[in-house]
């Protein structure tokens, strides 16, 4: 008795909370820095919502050729994103943010100097790229250095920097748009190569992730990392445990450089296969709610009110240019404000219950901006109220989206996926999430011009409603799970919301209700 009590009372100190500071402080510094590729999209996104009024007035486009500029770039970050999974896995997940940064540097530098339309789509090829790779590696590595106690806290930072980028796009367009018309796009389309810069250099202070160190055999760098991001060396020395056991390594071999067999280092064409062809019922249905969160978070129209704010608000009413930049510029204050106040939510609340309220509030303010802008289309008189009603959900839409299905979304898709299966499975949510979001930004204008604009958003929040009923019946709580666990809370399609999975003895998934 005295013995157990002993062990009990050690087990109690080693998990004290109090040490929980000092080793997230290098778990936070590392997800900080890997989110900083998010800003590279966010920044694209932001600022081409401005630019294009400048652009099109410059180049003499057409709405199509607009829309096909705003929105190509989606399509061609699947480019990026199909190629980084391997690239991860064979270089690094490091080493990928790096390559990510480096590709849309040079993207960025092409676009302040095109002279033309096509010169221009070329530039967003290049750049496409790099927002594909970074789409990608932030949210896997994030999740993969995070301890499970602030992973969902740190695993928003990627969203949270896609916020920041929008608004300093947003930002970007108001300062640059008194310059000549020639001049202030192309400073508002260059100057975003900065960012990359700072990447480069800040990723020099990054460890490698342990999963990635592990599947290489080099568990004494891999402990190292572990024994940084961890919130004390028993929790590090059980995530290496489940990591080895994931990757196929002996429990008891316990050298610094192992030999990993290549039966274990899985084959693309065999995690595709697992993936899509061949999955167990767990990993269906992961591979289900996985690609669903991306295609509901983009089908509900968020890219279209960002990318598209200024032509909203003109269709609102406001008329001049600078009231439309300082509207949008509103837009950004609000995604960004709120999607800081989700990241400390994620891991009290929990995934499901944010997820939900977020979802629901989105189709409120859709609804509501739908007959708002319907009004004030079919009417031959100016109506403030609806004028004002159409800025105010459109701020609603885009807090309650950051608050829950924005960061949720990145989360969720990162760390539901089984190790030998994640690298390859986080890039078929980015190319549902970006294709869904090219349809929507290379529709939009047509749409609103074919079936009004009140039409559109009409249909974005029955989008959002099937949405949530799919996150109702689909999506189990994954709160405060290690990622190797992961696994055994899926299998079942129908959830309670807090419900959780264990394994019964003869290996079959209970919940306790």
């Amino acid at each position: 008795m005295a013995e157990g009590k002993t062990a009990s009372q050690k087990s109690l100190e080693d998990f004290d909370p109090q040490m929980k500071p000092k080793s997230n402080k290098f778990a936070f510094a590392c997800a900080i820095l890997a989110s900083m590729t998010s800003i590279l999209l966010g920044y694209d996104i932001g600022v081409m919502s401005g630019a294009v009024i400048y652009i099109k007035r410059d180049l003499k486009l057409s709405d199509v050729q607009i829309e096909i500029l705003v929105g190509i770039i989606n399509l061609f970050s699947l480019i990026g994103s199909c190629l980084a999974g391997r690239t991860s896995d064979w270089i690094g997940r490091r080493y990928t943010i790096v390559l990510a940064g480096a590709i849309f540097f040079a993207g960025a530098i092409l676009m302040g100097f095109s002279p033309n339309f096509a010169f221009l789509m070329f530039a967003r090829f290049i750049a496409g790229i790099g927002i594909g790779y970074a789409l990608m590696i932030a949210p896997v590595y994030t999740a993969e250095v995070s301890p499970a106690s602030s992973r969902g806290f740190l695993t928003s930072f990627p969203e949270v920097f896609i916020n920041g980028g929008i608004l300093l796009g947003y930002i970007s367009n108001f300062g640059f748009s008194k310059l000549s018309l020639k001049v202030g796009w192309r400073v508002m389309l260059g100057i975003g190569a900065i960012p990359s810069v700072i990447l480069a250099v800040g990723v020099l202070a990054m460890p490698e992730s342990p999963r990635w160190l592990v599947m290489k055999g080099r568990l004494g760098d891999a402990i190292n990392v572990l024994n940084k991001t961890s919130d004390s060396e028993q929790e590090a020395q059980l995530r290496l445990m489940e990591i080895k056991a994931a990757a196929g390594i002996p429990e008891n071999c316990n050298d610094d450089v192992v030999s990993v067999n290549r039966n274990n280092e899985r084959e693309g064409t065999t995690v595709w296969k697992e993936l899509f062809l061949y999955p167990t019922p767990a990993v269906r249905h992961i591979v289900i709610a996985a690609l669903g969160i991306h295609f509901f978070q983009q089908a509900s129209g968020i890219d279209a009110v960002v990318l598209y704010s200024p032509t909203i608000f003109r269709k609102a009413g406001l008329e001049s240019d600078t009231e439309q930049l300082l509207a949008t510029v509103a837009v950004g204050l609000a995604k960004t404000v709120f999607i800081l106040v989700a990241t400390f939510l994620l891991d009290r609340v929990g995934r499901r219950p944010l997820l939900l309220s977020s979802v629901g509030g989105m189709v409120i303010s859709l609804l509501t901006l739908a007959v708002s802008l319907t009004v004030v289309d079919h009417s031959n008189v100016r109506h403030m109220w609806a004028v004002g009603l159409s800025i105010a959900s459109v701020l609603s839409y885009v807090a309650t989206f950051s608050i829950g299905a924005g960061p949720i979304t990145w989360v969720y898709s990162s760390e539901i996926f089984p190790l030998r299966l994640r690298a390859q499975g986080a890039s078929a949510g980015v190319v549902v999430n970006r294709v869904t979001s090219g349809i929507i930004s290379m529709t939009f204008l047509s749409l609103s011009d074919k079936i009004s604009i009140g039409g559109a958003f009409f249909l974005f929040g029955g989008i959002a409603a099937c949405g949530w009923i799919f996150f109702y019946t689909m999506l189990p709580e994954t709160q405060g799970k290690t990622l190797e666990e992961m696994e055994g809370s899926f299998g079942k399609f129908w959830r309670k919301s807090n419900t959780k999975g264990t394994n019964n003895d003869n290996g079959e998934i209970q919940f306790a209700n």
